[in-house]
């Protein structure tokens, strides 16, 4: 190891998938990279920021797909960062929003190696938001809850049947898979007209946008073919947008 190596790590929030939504602080950060570590879910045109002879190793973990584990990329990111200097770890959305940032930040540390942050835009209000759907808005919803789809053990998280029982704007990530169980959720929590949107490949080229109540958006994404990765979206707010009037009307005629 060359001792003259100043070890560093940045955990970098990528955006949800357009890559002109990275900050300026981000291409700086990659501008300045001897290594970058990057997942599925970052956009590899954000490569092109980094130097050419910067190291760029994929470490994606996607469903259904050979993957590293999250010890591995730990180890990796330590080895690259004692070896050649500045690793930058790229991370779809931000780093700290179901990203296991703090993870990373906390390996890190037991090798008293120096970490910085700079957040992301979340997939979890980005998206909504380019579809024009606001998370909060006086007279709807107070507040939103972020929730992942799925807990690490496989099971549905138990803070959706919470969720349900609120107000409040609920943004589900990686909760595709378990749509009809979470339709079923608030269906028992009275909210079958609840207006619902689900959102595949957020902010990139190939973006697809399924508006709907929660008692058909099951059929709609069905219909389709929404696969993931995809964003799910209940609450009040998702009749702020404009194809909604169209859902009601739909819906009235077949009534």
């Amino acid at each position: 190891m060359n001792k003259h190596i100043e070890s560093k790590i940045t955990l970098l929030g990528a955006g949800p998938g357009d890559p002109d939504l990275l900050t300026l602080k981000g291409v700086k950060a990659l501008q300045a990279a001897d290594v970058v570590l990057y997942d599925a879910l970052t956009n590899e045109a954000l490569l092109e920021h980094a130097p050419k002879d910067a190291i760029k190793v994929y470490v994606g973990k996607r469903s259904g797909e050979h993957s590293h584990s999250q010890d591995a990329i730990n180890r990796l990111m330590i080895d690259y960062a004692l070896n050649y200097g500045h690793v930058v770890r790229l991370k779809g959305g931000d780093p700290f929003v179901f990203g296991r940032g703090y993870e990373e930040l906390d390996f890190a540390a037991s090798y008293s190696i120096p970490v910085s942050v700079i957040p992301g835009i979340s997939s979890s209000i980005g998206v909504p938001g380019l579809q024009q759907i606001p998370v909060t808005h006086r007279g709807l919803s107070e507040s939103f809850w972020v929730i992942t789809g799925t807990t690490t053990s496989g099971q549905i998280s138990e803070d959706i049947y919470q969720a349900a029982q609120s107000n409040a704007t609920v943004v589900i990530l990686m909760g595709l898979k378990q749509l009809p169980k979470i339709a079923e959720i608030f269906k028992a929590a009275g909210k079958s007209q609840l207006p619902a949107a689900v959102v595949q490949n957020g902010s990139a080229e190939n973006e697809k946008l399924v508006i709907s109540t929660v008692q058909n958006i099951v059929a709609r994404v069905n219909e389709e073919k929404i696969e993931a990765p995809a964003l799910l979206i209940f609450g009040e707010v998702v009749s702020l947008h404009l194809s909604f009037k169209n859902v009601i009307k739909q819906y009235a005629a077949i009534s």
